[in-house]
């Protein structure tokens, strides 16, 4: 697979993830990495969710992430450079967003619950 990151990029930042991520055409998913009470309080639009834990086990990425490049993100950033490492010894082309889900939302970027409505990062 040919990589969407230049060779040694593996953190961007949330406005890059955003970029990168977000629309019918972009170029990568948006990998959500945190656990499912998390991930329900809120997210960004879009994202697909594998939680570390999961991932750690020997979980697969969700279908329509499987083949493409990925922006991994979790509530500060620690979480997602571990799946960062781990996808990519997998094979995966990945990098992590800076700041996760804090710095998203602290750049103005919407936060949805699982209806759709206005979450928060928990």
């Amino acid at each position: 697979m040919m990589s969407l990151f230049s060779q040694g990029e593996k953190r961007v930042t949330v406005k890059e993830a955003h970029r990168r991520t977000q629309g019918a055409h972009a170029p990568a998913v948006l990998l959500d990495v945190r656990e499912r009470g998390e991930w329900d309080a809120g997210r960004a639009p879009g994202a697909m969710h594998a939680p570390l834990s999961a991932l750690v086990a020997g979980a697969a990425l969700p279908q329509a992430a499987q083949g493409r490049s990925l922006v991994v993100i979790c509530r500060s950033g620690n979480r997602s450079q571990q799946a960062v490492e781990l996808l990519r010894a997998r094979g995966a082309d990945a990098v992590d967003v800076k700041g996760g889900m804090q710095q998203w939302a602290g750049a103005g970027y919407s936060v949805l619950d699982g209806s759709g409505n206005e979450g928060l990062v928990a």
